[in-house]
């Protein structure tokens, strides 16, 4: 007590600048201690740099040669589709590079109209509303929509912008086991005692490849009088007969009441998110989500690539269907290799190591061997499940994807993850 006293002393007696410079120097110990135990614990993450625009095949700094890309969101390709470049140029000759103001002063212009209409057509629902991203998306719709009065089930593998957003909100919160409906049953049964039920989940999730359950999520929901909320960001565009997602997969697109998505993957990859659904609701989202209010406005150029990329995908299937058999040709050979391969028929197909050292330098050496994938451990995924997670690319070649399977089975054995 004594020291602590004297410490206390020495302080207030010391010049102001001093104590400021000893609390930046205590923070700047705390900060590498942190960053040490993550070095350590071989979690750490390096962002490789890319010297080209986002493609199947692509410059890396470090890397000699081109480098085949298996681990962007670029699932049709769009990203570098010259339509969609042309649209987003001609949009930023039209209308600027910005509107340096949120869209409720002066920061809507007829084309956040136009792909608003557009998106909510696409989905077969009565409005939208578009957000900086859909992370904005998840953090402004559950506490507008949901009061103390209310509960939302989640499931436990959600992503973390649905988390966040949740978190929010006053509603009562239950999470459910990862596709588990006996589970969820039982959470809607406790919930009952609440004005609103909301089920909550992703449509498709990013980090297994795996799919929401939906028409028995749907089910429970009309049985036990809830709202279904799904997160389409790895779904919107090629999942479904003609790319609108897991609802339209699993032929539940009247039944699903709220969905939320993203521009910045399958829809041209620049940036941009939506809330779409009941016309009432996104007119309560206007006047409340803060995400909206208090963001600048989507700009011209993403707005104009978004808009471009939905008219493709509406004018013809044919791009859905060729990321499903490439996908299909990936996984088969992967697993007839031996590999594990998590989640069912997505584009997303995360070859399960468990070890996160081993995931991150199998990741590295797929680099010298000219493909560029990621390991993922925690805490992105959970302990022990690390993963070297793969993405198909409707623009990937045949040769791309058996370029791929071969170096994954040479790493595979020089590391002993295959035998």
């Amino acid at each position: 007590m004594w020291a602590g006293r004297a410490l206390h002393a020495a302080l207030s007696r010391a010049p102001r600048g001093s104590r400021a410079q000893s609390a930046l120097a205590q923070l700047r110990d705390i900060l590498e201690e942190e960053l040490e135990s993550i070095r350590g614990a071989g979690t750490w993450k390096s962002e490789r740099v890319i010297r080209s625009s986002q493609g199947p095949h692509i410059h890396v700094d470090g890397a000699p040669g081109g480098i085949i890309n298996f681990c962007a969101n670029n699932y049709l390709g769009l990203s570098s589709h010259p339509e969609v470049i042309q649209a987003g140029l001609q949009t930023l000759k039209e209308f600027g590079a910005g509107l340096s103001s949120v869209r409720f002063i002066c920061g809507t212009q007829s084309i956040h109209k136009d792909l608003e209409a557009k998106i909510a057509r696409f989905h077969q629902r009565e409005d939208a509303i578009l957000y900086p991203s859909c992370f904005d998306a998840n953090a402004g719709l559950f506490e507008v929509l949901l009061t103390p009065e209310d509960a939302v089930l989640s499931d436990e593998l959600n992503h973390a912008s649905i988390i966040d957003g949740i978190r929010l909100c006053k509603a009562h919160k239950y999470r459910y086991r990862h596709l588990d409906m006996a589970d969820l049953e039982a959470k809607l049964q406790e919930a009952q005692k609440h004005r609103l039920r909301l089920v909550a989940t992703d449509g498709a999730f990013s980090m297994d490849g795996d799919i929401a359950p939906l028409q028995k999520i749907c089910h429970l929901a009309s049985q036990y009088g809830a709202l279904v909320f799904v997160d389409e960001s790895h779904a919107t565009g090629f999942l479904g007969a003609t790319g609108r997602g897991t609802d339209e997969l699993l032929g539940v697109m009247d039944q699903v009441t709220i969905i939320n998505s993203t521009l910045g993957k399958a829809l041209g990859g620049a940036s941009g998110g939506y809330t779409t659904g009941p016309g009432a609701l996104v007119s309560l989202l206007r006047q409340r989500s803060r995400p909206y209010l208090f963001s600048n406005s989507l700009p011209p150029a993403s707005v104009g690539c978004a808009s471009k990329a939905l008219d493709l995908l509406m004018e013809s299937n044919a791009i859905v269907q060729s990321i499903a058999a490439k996908t299909l040709r990936f996984r088969s050979q992967m697993e007839a290799a031996g590999f594990t391969i998590s989640g069912a028929n997505h584009p997303i197909c995360p070859v399960m190591l468990g070890d996160a050292r081993l995931a991150l330098n199998m990741a590295d050496d797929m680099l010298k061997r000219g493909i560029f994938v990621i390991g993922f451990s925690y805490p992105v995924v959970p302990k022990g499940q690390a993963r070297i997670r793969v993405q198909i690319s409707a623009v990937h070649s045949v040769e791309d994807i058996d370029h791929c399977v071969e170096a994954f089975v040479e790493v595979g054995r020089l590391h002993g993850a295959l035998p």
